[in-house]
């Protein structure tokens, strides 16, 4: 889905405390998010939007690496379900959930957005989820079901600007008008671009098959990212290496030239133009323009 309206919200600090409760309002949209660390449920299960019907997502540590795992979920209401991983699931350690004025969602309401939420995840590839099940699109009516496409737009449209990036994938209007950049290395050729989202390796570029020793050693964040890749496709496996099966964003373009060459690798001197223009190069031409 691609978001490119303009829009405001507003953050409302409910308890003063900037990483305590965060209430989230979008101009003009009957939905709302809240925003908490897990600490906080038992006194925020007291507010009315948990007794209503909304779709959560929980964040948290990996177990076995660096950066996070999301588990998505709707519940009707919201509360007994949050209670539950509460309880249960010790992985995640923040929380966003999505209401809307009351009657405005029902079950399959957010069962739609549930579904969407978990197939779109799993399409990005960005987090690993934590959800033992696909879950299946209930029926909707089509003017149901057409609202709900709406919610879910303004939803994904939020998460990036609460610092969830779970859904997000290359835009293909950025990838139209991206200067594009290449980096080379082992016999591979990788192609990027910054964007909006950070620096996106596009499919079909090349990685080495082999990561050297230090690489573990020394960049271990770098070298279980890339690991994680391959175990989910997004580095598909040939004969000669592994080459990306989709556009990909990475959090900086030293992070994209350290996956595709397999070392540590400083991104803004490995990615060059068609002039041969390293990235550190255009950047500064750009700032002095």
């Amino acid at each position: 889905m691609n978001i490119t309206k303009p829009f405001s919200l507003r953050i409302f600090v409910a308890d003063g405390d900037p990483d305590g409760l965060r209430v989230v309002e979008r101009s003009n949209w009957i939905g709302k998010a809240l925003m908490f660390p897990r600490a906080l449920l038992p006194r925020v299960k007291a507010r009315a939007e948990l007794g209503q019907t909304g779709v959560y997502l929980l964040l948290g540590p990996r177990e076995d690496g660096e950066g996070e795992q999301l588990y998505i979920g709707e519940g009707d209401p919201i509360r007994p379900r949050l209670e539950s991983h509460y309880a249960q699931k010790d992985f995640w350690n923040r929380a966003v959930f999505f209401v809307a004025a009351p009657g405005q969602l029902n079950k399959a309401h957010v069962q739609f957005l549930e579904a969407n939420l978990v197939r779109l995840a799993k399409a990005a590839k960005r987090l690993p989820l934590e959800n033992g099940n696909t879950p299946s699109e209930p029926t909707l009516s089509e003017a149901d079901r057409a609202d709900m496409v709406v919610f879910l737009e303004n939803m994904l449209g939020m998460l990036p600007v609460l610092g969830v990036h779970a859904f997000e994938q290359a835009a293909p209007a950025a990838v139209a008008t991206a200067t594009l950049l290449t980096c080379r290395g082992k016999g591979v050729v990788a192609t990027g671009f910054e964007s909006n989202q950070g620096f996106v390796v596009k499919a079909g570029s090349r990685a080495v098959r082999d990561a050297v020793p230090s690489m573990q050693l020394h960049v271990r964040g770098m070298y279980e990212l890339r690991e994680e890749l391959i175990k989910n496709g997004v580095l598909a496996c040939d004969d000669d290496g592994y080459c990306f099966s989709q556009d990909y964003p990475f959090s900086s373009p030293s992070t994209a030239a350290a996956v595709a060459l397999g070392r540590s690798a400083n991104g803004r001197v490995e990615w060059k133009d068609a002039k041969g223009r390293t990235l550190k190069e255009l950047q500064e031409r750009e700032a002095t323009a």
